[in-house]
């Protein structure tokens, strides 16, 4: 209790001896970062207003020069436009300063007269001219107007066009650009991360370039009120010099000083506009100006530069041509040539030296690989359905194939391989095509443009449309245009586009194929993944004395695949491994005990909501039937009933799955553990999809409900038998 009253009464004195420690510049830098902006529009707020001294507008005027250069120099050494997001905020505060100025000086102005002394005006009246009297006024004027002229007709005007055009560009780009993100995303090329950078940058792009199409306009407005004030400035200057004091030097004095004025301010706007055309220009810029400039104007083929040098040397050679400026210039880029030439020759040279290098290296009878791997999975498609994989048309199917794969690696635990999808001129144009490791695992026509509608058994209205059948689950479903999409779902029909089409064809192939796609190389995977989190599990599991082989793990695993038993919960897996290996190494044995060890998933599985799970038993002589016709092969256990009981018993497992799903139930089998794999090998080929469970699968939270029991008997609906409530 003492320390943490100490601890929090020493708190606030460490604060402020920290506080203390810090020099008088660092808190006046610290506090001038913080109160920035708000200080920059009080002073552009009080400049307006009221009068102030020549001394602080001459600091003033040299700090808006010193922040125009800074802003043009920032610009030229910048890799891309968009790293100066704050550009156009920056145009319009620094437009704004300047017309607050601009403002101060013409009242100085016009209530000083003779008298004002502000020197960075009068510097630019009579130094930056270049004479004085009238000849230097007449200058100044001239140098006026065509700065003017420059910012106006030149540079101003072709930035802002140059500005709209990127805008407008940019801004129908950018659904273009995104969906190339998401087109890399949903391939793999690029991670999550990654997309989010590059969809970010685009929008900052979007953003930036929609803000300087109208921060341009500031430049061209401050050029423009600029003449204004100056003409104001002279008219006032005439009016108060000659009618109200009778000066005699009005024109020396407050044309002069007019002159200065717009000089002095319109040369920072002149550096500003520079910059905004340099950045505007700059939309396909990936890298500094400068190392722009060395690359692309002065590294390029040295032929251009001797042609230069010849030329150069031709004039001089012409009478009335400065000779003695034009023979050093054509001698320095001359020599310029030279260098360009031996370097490039060099270049060129290390190039060729490393090719044969290489070529040396390469064995010459292996031009192909002697092992050509299949993929793993890929989708084949005909040459009418590639519109729905190309970037140009948003490439949706990429998306959804890229969904398929996480969503099936967090139902089965099993990270599925990239698809690849590659276009087959053998097939029909609307034909395509799935394989597993080079075998076809399914196939599908779908039109592009009309939707595919399936009943699910709530229609109200028959739709008409071309009769098909849905390729993912075999059921009877119609062809229909965009037009009558929104009249089928109203009826009740479950209306489906092509790439879902595809999609739910992909996710219902993987879960019927998982534990073909699951290779050897995968299960080791699996193992060192886990052996980083859980290290003690899977060393227990791959102990010599426990004589698992990788190969039996990968068996067991493709044993659950196979029945749709998700693998995602690898740890509880390896640990009934771990507990039932010693006793037993038979694989049909620690599978069962694999499937216990998943007991809560599996249930959970096929119950309802309130967690009952509505069972199919089996008579318990027909049961023993089935035990005792157990055989053992190289392959596993398999049943051997004699022909005419397997048949019966296959028509009873009909029945009653037939009748349990006309209640509207998912068909569910119970019985022994040990028979539980033998009824699942025997009615797999007929029967698929049925699920078969142990009882000791069953869990305590689960409520096992009978509703029929498989008989072989024909009696109780030929071999079916409901129990009480089953009829209801």
């Amino acid at each position: 209790m003492a320390d943490s009253v100490q601890s929090t009464a020493n708190g606030p004195l460490q604060g402020a001896s920290q506080t203390s420690g810090r020099g008088p510049i660092q808190s006046f830098l610290i506090f001038f970062k913080d109160s920035f902006p708000a200080v920059a529009v009080i002073t552009i707020v009080v400049t307006i207003i009221f009068p102030m001294p020549t001394v602080l507008l001459d600091t003033l005027m040299a700090f808006n020069l010193i922040f125009a250069l800074l802003i043009l120099l920032t610009v030229l050494n910048t890799r891309k436009p968009t790293e100066i997001s704050l550009f156009p905020t920056l145009l319009l505060v620094s437009t704004i300063f300047s017309l607050a100025l601009n403002v101060s000086s013409t009242r100085l102005i016009l209530t000083q007269g003779q008298n004002f002394d502000g020197r960075m005006i009068k510097a630019f009246s009579t130094f930056v001219v270049g004479s004085g009297g009238t000849q230097g006024i007449v200058v100044g004027f001239i140098i006026f107007i065509i700065i003017i002229a420059v910012q106006i007709v030149v540079i101003t005007k072709g930035a802002t066009r140059v500005s709209e055009v990127a805008a407008r560009f940019t801004l129908d780009s950018m659904s273009v650009k995104m969906m190339g993100v998401e087109t890399e995303y949903s391939s793999g090329a690029i991670n999550e991360e990654e997309a989010k950078r590059q969809k970010a940058e685009i929008r900052q792009e979007s953003d930036f370039y929609g803000s300087m199409d109208g921060a341009s306009k500031f430049i061209s407005g401050n050029v423009k009120v600029g003449v204004f004030i100056i003409v104001v400035e002279i008219l006032g200057g005439f009016i108060i010099g000659s009618a109200m004091y009778n000066e005699s030097n009005v024109v020396s004095t407050y044309i002069s000083l007019a002159i200065g004025d717009g000089l002095v301010t319109q040369l920072p706007a002149l550096l500003i506009s520079v910059a905004m055309g340099i950045v505007v220009t700059r939309a396909a810029a990936t890298g500094n100006l400068s190392d722009q400039v060395v690359e692309q104007l002065l590294t390029k083929d040295s032929k251009i530069y001797w042609i230069l040098s010849v030329m150069l040397v031709f004039l001089a050679l012409l009478p009335g041509f400065p000779w003695y400026v034009l023979i050093p210039m054509a001698a320095i880029i001359g020599f310029h040539a030279y260098r360009t030439g031996q370097a490039k020759k060099r270049v060129e040279g290390f190039n060729e030296m490393m090719s044969k290098t290489r070529e040396q290296k390469e064995e010459k009878p292996a031009d192909f690989s002697p092992v050509v791997p299949l993929d793993a999975l890929s989708l084949e498609l005909g040459y009418g359905l590639v519109p729905l994989v190309e970037k140009e048309k948003g490439a949706e199917l990429l998306e959804r194939v890229q969904g398929v794969r996480r969503q099936s690696a967090y139902d089965l635990g099993l990270v599925i391989p990239k698809v690849r999808i590659i276009d087959n001129s053998i097939l029909e144009p609307s034909e395509y095509c799935f394989k597993i490791k080079g075998v076809d695992s399914g196939r599908g026509k779908i039109r592009l443009g009309n939707f595919l509608c399936i009943n699910p058994g709530n229609v109200t209205e028959e739709i008409p449309g071309e009769k098909t059948v849905d390729p993912a689950f075999g059921l009877q479903a119609i062809w229909i245009d965009q037009e009558r999409r929104d009249d089928a779902e109203r009826a009740g029909y479950t209306v489906v586009d092509p790439p879902s089409i595809i999609a739910t064809h992909l996710t219902e192939i993987i879960r019927r194929s998982a534990a073909n796609i699951l290779g050897l190389q995968d299960t080791q995977a699996i193992l060192d993944t886990l052996r980083k989190e859980y290290p003690a599990v899977v060393e227990e599991v791959l102990r010599e004395n426990r004589g698992l082989r990788l190969t039996d793990i990968q068996k067991i695993l493709h044993g659950l695949l196979r029945e749709r038993v998700s693998i995602r919960n690898m740890v509880s897996i390896l640990e009934a491994l771990a507990d039932f290996a010693p006793v037993s190494k038979n694989i049909w044995f620690l599978t069962e005990k694999a499937r216990q060890a998943l007991a809560s998933q599996i249930c959970h599985q096929y119950a309802d909501d309130d967690h009952i799970l509505r069972v199919l038993t089996i008579d318990p002589s027909l049961e023993q039937k089935i035990i005792d016709a157990k055989y053992e092969t190289a392959s596993g256990l398999v049943c051997a009933l004699d022909p005419p009981t397997q048949k019966a018993w296959i028509k009873s497992v009909v029945r009653a799955v037939t009748a349990v799903k006309e209640k509207g139930w998912m068909p569910v089998v119970l019985c022994s553990e040990q028979a539980r794999f033998l009824v699942k090998n025997i009615t797999d080929r007929e029967l698929p999809d049925l699920a078969v469970l142990s009882v000791p699968e069953i869990t305590k939270d689960i409520k096992p409900e009978a509703v029929g029991i498989i008989r072989l008997e024909d009696t109780a609906s030929n071999g079916f038998a409901t129990v009480p409530g089953m009829e209801q």
